[in-house]
């Protein structure tokens, strides 16, 4: 593979450069999964709303299934026309692209409360399409920490800070077990979702723990609440951290999960020391592919994933061009695959004054020529990407599906 195929080629366009504001976007998040950040406008920006920022949706649809995140943009060519009566389409006047798409819904649970009057929509459980993400204990323990004065959080997140999510969830810092009340409203959460919605992958996740055996205790008793529910057997992925070898055992045998995914995030020993100080202090770089190796022994080929943050080697202190960059992922791929661990390169969006034309270039140059080669990689390897993990229809900053199915389908 040269170069993407021109589906995919729509939503790295889309994905890197933005959709502006237009009144269609802005009355689409009326029935629309609403999207975890706002639509900012510029200062010299036409705004028709009067107000600095508004909520716009998270996800949009093209015909042929591809799923891609909404990013506001007040320059950008790109522009939603329409209502949800007659249907909405995309267009890009400067580059003549017109396309239909579609929002992803707002569910009717999402609007709905448990049986003791808690909003689901609180519950710790959320939506990509046909994957669900239960998190019901979201704080990390890294943001809680310091060690010569340095964080211990990794450096690209801002979603594990401990905020008031982990007080209507219950959660409480150092303690290890997820309240009875917390589990019971997920269950009836995810029992009205599986009802309404057609969920093809389950995903478990959660902030960190400084203990790695204490996080795997805890993923083992969300593992076994969701178990209990889940009687139409959709497939579950364990997003913890790295674990020990006995806890993974147990998981195994227990029949808990289908997949694991833990996100060693970068390449790279140096790298991983950097970004993740948490993650290297508290577990280690070794110690986190000797976890990912057991968990091949165990589960097999093609069921154990790292998910990586595809762009944070751009960042100046890092010191490496977009090819430098690149290159070092991809090694990093041609390693893990070889040990049967399947990398999934989840893009960056720099935040903090970044987003600036230059930048944005030298980040799509590194992610496309990584994709292009990693497709490769996964081929030369015999690795496929289970649909028990994750499909097209759910991956909304990632390409592996997209370029996979798109080639499958060429062939």
């Amino acid at each position: 593979m040269e170069r993407l195929d021109a589906s995919t080629r729509l939503k790295v366009d889309v994905m890197f450069e933005g959709i502006r504001y237009s009144e269609a976007l802005g009355n689409a998040v009326e029935h629309a999964l609403p999207n975890y950040y706002p639509y900012r406008f510029k200062p010299d920006e036409p705004n028709p709303t009067g107000k600095p920022q508004v909520a716009i949706p998270y996800l949009i649809r093209t015909p042929d299934g591809t799923m891609i995140r909404v990013k506001g943009n007040g320059e950008s060519d790109w522009v939603v026309e329409g209502d949800k009566a007659a249907g909405y389409r995309l267009r890009n006047a400067t580059a003549g692209d017109d396309i239909e798409i579609r929002f992803e819904p707002m569910p009717e649970w999402m609007r709905g409360q448990t049986s003791d009057g808690f909003p689901m929509a609180q519950a710790g459980v959320s939506l990509h399409s046909d994957m669900m993400v239960i998190n019901v204990a979201p704080g990390c323990e890294y943001f809680l920490h310091k060690h010569d004065g340095e964080s211990m959080r990794c450096r690209f997140c801002s979603y594990g800070a401990p905020d008031e999510r982990t007080a209507h969830l219950g959660q409480v810092a150092g303690q290890l077990a997820i309240p009875a009340i917390t589990l019971s409203r997920m269950q009836e959460t995810v029992t009205a979702a599986l009802g309404e919605t057609p969920i093809r992958h389950i995903y478990l996740v959660g902030g960190s723990l400084t203990d790695w055996r204490e996080e795997g205790e805890r993923f083992l008793q969300l593992a076994r609440a969701v178990k209990e529910i889940n009687r139409e057997n959709v497939p579950v992925t364990l997003g913890s951290g790295a674990l020990p070898d006995d806890l993974l055992q147990q998981f195994h045998d227990e029949a808990l999960v289908d997949n694991v995914c833990f996100n060693l995030e970068v390449w790279s020993e140096p790298l991983f020391a950097k970004v993740c100080p948490g993650k290297n202090r508290y577990v280690g770089y070794d110690r986190w592919i000797a976890s990912l190796e057991t968990a091949v022994s165990l589960w097999g080929r093609g069921r154990v994933y790292s998910a990586m943050v595809a762009g944070i080697e751009l960042e100046p202190e890092h010191e490496m061009d977009w090819l430098q960059a690149a290159d070092l992922c991809i090694a990093g791929a041609e390693d893990l695959c070889s040990r049967g661990i399947i990398p999934i390169y989840s893009l960056y969006w720099p935040i903090g004054g970044k987003n600036h034309p230059d930048y944005m270039s030298r980040l799509r140059s590194f992610f496309e020529r990584l994709n292009i080669a990693y497709a490769g990689i996964r081929e030369k390897n015999g690795l496929v990407i289970s649909d028990k993990f994750m499909c097209h229809r759910c991956a909304y900053m990632q390409l592996e599906c997209d370029i996979d199915r798109n080639h499958e389908d060429a062939a």
